[in-house]
């Protein structure tokens, strides 16, 4: 397969989309400057990193290697926009957010085009991403108009209570490199909706898309400082997240990413009692019962698990399969994953795109390796793939069965496409079994018996469970996890707005 050199992309994304499109359209969006206070600025230190196409190793353009002083100016900016953004009506919000969202929609090839080139993911994967990000803001701007408090009568006849429900005010937000805009807009959506205003440290993998969204946002007419964006490279990740996390003008910290990251970011933003929202590891189980339809339990494997390549905090980590179904399921999907194509995210076909970095192949590399000398059997994959010039990391999609809890395939989130299977005798069995970990944020299961349903989902100790299903994440549910998965909810019904709001109780004595 050839490379794509930058001046070859319009032509793909040509032949993808009867969509005509110049040679430049998506350049438009290409910002290589933070955006704080409604300018594209530079870091004070004059400093820049290099973002690079995962594919390819070709390196896209530099954007601002921003520190310490750079987040407290850009959380300054949101305070100031806070007291002005906060006095609009939940009405005036939510018709500058409803523009955000009819640009993003318009500009979805160009956005997808940026998201391909700086994550990889297959250029179908990056436009249904622009959608489901659209889809947030476009919900919480409703969201925003339906707030209310309550009126109560008080414990004696001359009182009233009544609540008032009121934004918090700057929220700092960290966001991941496998969604770099859906993350972006699930958060910030409910919180620019509340009343809030926000300043993003986005991933230093996957910055050009949250820049994109910067420009969309200011050509919506967001006012200034009401979204900022901080930029910065690995090294330099630590040090603004301290500022995010301990600035006591910062009220809320967002964050998506590792249990362990999260775990610092709380013990940080516990310094000035911040409320948070954390969501973080998972290691989802994907449980198919002898009574399941297998041809759809297979579907939704494949739909669920190697999506963005497997790099996703909800695919499925450990496969579960009841004896008597188990060989069935494994020869389908084998069958399935063998004709899966994996390449660069621009060619036609692709269903499978790199792994973010080297670290992330040598990761795969090291569970196989575990699963081999633990008697696992690998029945399809196994292996890296070289692509064009072989600079990217790309890994064959992988199917190992035989593999007992010792693994390292069961304890850890494999985050790549490799499917690890188990066998199972009882339902008793398989519930203790995907119950048997420190985090819980998604769990799927197939089964025709309606009762072992309705039991199974009320016993997985997981916020979310696709029950004869595998995308159990959209805008109108709430989307969280139990134990070390995390804090609060993002989106839903109320759920996701109420996480940046504070609760007031008024006192009113009518005497």
């Amino acid at each position: 397969m050839r490379l794509l050199l930058s001046s070859q992309i319009a032509r793909t994304l040509l032949s993808l989309s009867s969509r005509a499109m110049s040679s430049s359209s998506y350049k438009s969006l290409l910002r290589e400057k933070a955006f704080v206070n409604g300018q594209w600025v530079n870091a004070a230190n004059g400093e820049s990193f290099p973002v690079y196409n995962p594919a390819n190793g070709e390196l896209v353009c530099k954007v601002p290697d921003m520190g310490a002083a750079d987040a407290t100016a850009a959380i300054a900016h949101a305070q100031v926009a806070f007291e002005a953004w906060r006095g609009k009506t939940p009405s005036q919000r939510a018709a500058l957010l409803h523009s955000w969202e009819r640009l993003i929609q318009d500009r979805c090839e160009d956005l997808a085009a940026l998201m391909t080139l700086e994550n990889g993911k297959p250029l179908a994967e990056s436009r249904g991403e622009v959608a489901y990000g659209a889809s947030f803001i476009r919900w919480f701007a409703e969201e925003g108009i339906r707030v209310t408090g309550q009126t109560l009568q008080g414990p004696t006849p001359d009182k009233r209570i009544f609540t008032l429900k009121q934004p918090q005010g700057v929220c700092g937000m960290i966001t991941p490199w496998n969604f770099p805009a859906a993350m972006i807009t699930r958060k910030a959506g409910a919180a620019l909706a509340a009343g809030c205003t926000v300043v993003i440290k986005p991933a230093e993998d996957t910055p050009l898309t949250a820049l994109a969204l910067c420009q969309l946002a200011a050509d919506a007419l967001l006012p200034p400082g009401a979204l900022n964006v901080v930029t910065c490279s690995r090294s330099r990740a630590a040090e603004v997240g301290r500022v995010l996390t301990t600035d006591p003008a910062v009220k809320h910290v967002s964050f998506t990413g590792s249990t362990d990251t999260g775990k610092l970011l709380l013990a940080q933003a516990s310094s000035t009692v911040k409320r948070v929202t954390m969501e973080l590891g998972g290691n989802a189980p994907f449980i198919v019962f002898d009574s399941a339809d297998v041809d759809k339990a297979v579907a939704g494997l494949i739909q669920a698990k190697f999506r963005n390549t497997g790099q996703t905090c909800v695919c499925p980590n450990r496969i579960f399969l009841q004896r008597r179904v188990s060989q069935k399921f494994l020869a389908k999907l084998c069958e399935r994953v063998a004709e899966m194509k994996v390449g660069d995210g621009f060619e036609a076909g692709t269903q499978l795109g790199p792994l973010i970095n080297a670290a992330a192949e040598s990761k795969l590399e090291r569970l196989l390796a575990d699963a081999k000398q633990r008697g696992g059997r690998v029945l399809a994959g196994g292996q890296s793939v070289k692509v064009g010039s072989g600079a990217g990391h790309f890994f064959q999609p992988t199917v190992v069965s035989g593999l007992g809890r010792d693994s390292a395939c069961f304890r850890e989130e494999i985050f790549g496409p490799l499917v690890a299977a188990f066998e199972f005798d009882s339902e008793a069995d398989v519930v203790e079994l995907a119950n048997d970990c420190r985090v819980g944020l998604a769990g799927y299961f197939y089964s025709a018996d309606v009762g072992q349903c309705w039991r199974v989902a009320e016993q997985l100790n997981v916020g979310m469970v696709g029950v004869n299903e595998s995308m159990v994440s959209s805008c109108i549910a709430p989307f969280g996890g139990w134990n070390e998965s995390g804090l609060g909810s993002e989106s839903g019904v109320g759920y996701g707005i109420e996480e940046y709001l504070n609760l007031k109780t008024v006192v009113l004595n009518l005497a």
